[in-house]
């Protein structure tokens, strides 16, 4: 037998159906225990318990909810999924959706990340929210800019440029699949870039590193020829990079990259 409304959702009372008409009229897809508070007053809490319990509502995280839209059917909350980067922009400020979390977005890569990135410019610990684990990668001030407001549901998201991306991801190989992962991205998707805005925001976060690294990936691949401009009137600095951080500190020196090779791009493979 098909569930109802009866036998799976919960009818609303006076006090609970005014509080639902009132944030979905105030556009509120995702409040707060504060906006509960704004608009019945006391009992908040108790009347947030039973709009949990009745599936009109879905708990994000201690104080944090989401409205079930009427569109999700009977079942409610149970069959009602926010999308993670609409979860993860809601979770600290400043913010952006960076990283792996925006190569995937962006199309750069086919790999779906289990943990969702988060840049901020605050330390904050790793949360699971509904079985998703959002990870923060705090950055300077400096480095913090290069991104753009999307629409995800209905939702504004901050995620980093495409050219933002590859140079935070460059900048951190750690928080964006590895090294050979972002290689990958930027082979198949090179032209779709533009590699000038890539090396300004290398410039710009003051890492040369990400130039080194950039580089190397760019001689292995064969597109050096392509893209050795990018190179012109660029010092590297003489001590030696790793080219991957989540591989051991060991290997061959790349005397041109300045660079560590502790992981090795085996690019022709990426074809089979």
């Amino acid at each position: 037998m098909e569930p109802t409304t009866r036998t799976y959702k919960g009818g609303l009372t006076d006090r609970e159906s005014f509080l639902v008409s009132t944030l979905a009229r105030e556009d509120k897809a995702v409040f707060g225990i504060e906006d509960v508070r704004a608009v019945i007053g006391e009992h908040a809490k108790k009347v947030m318990h039973s709009l949990i319990r009745k599936k009109w509502v879905l708990p994000l995280k201690r104080g944090m909810y989401a409205l079930v839209p009427l569109d999700a059917g009977v079942r409610g909350a149970d069959s009602f999924v926010l999308h993670n980067l609409v979860i993860g922009s809601l979770l600290v400020e400043p913010y952006y959706i960076g990283f792996w979390s925006a190569l995937n977005y962006h199309g750069l890569s086919d790999q779906i990340p289990r943990t969702t990135c988060v840049a901020t410019t605050k330390a904050k610990k790793s949360l699971d929210i509904l079985g998703s684990r959002y990870y923060f990668v705090k950055l300077t001030d400096r480095k913090f800019f290069g991104f753009s407001e999307h629409k995800i549901d209905s939702m504004k998201v901050n995620i980093s440029t495409p050219e933002k991306t590859v140079a935070d991801c460059l900048d951190h190989p750690e928080h964006s699949g590895g090294i050979d992962e972002i290689a990958r991205s930027i082979f198949f998707s090179y032209r779709d870039l533009d590699m000038s805005s890539v090396k300004e925001h290398a410039l710009k976060m003051g890492n040369i590193t990400i130039l080194k690294r950039l580089g190397y990936i760019l001689e292995v691949t064969g597109l050096l020829s392509s893209f050795g401009f990018l190179f012109e009137g660029i010092e590297l600095t003489r001590g030696y990079s790793s080219l991957d951080p989540l591989s051991a500190r060991k290997g061959r020196y790349n005397s041109k990259w300045k660079l560590l090779i502790n992981s090795e791009i085996n690019w022709e493979g990426w074809m089979y």
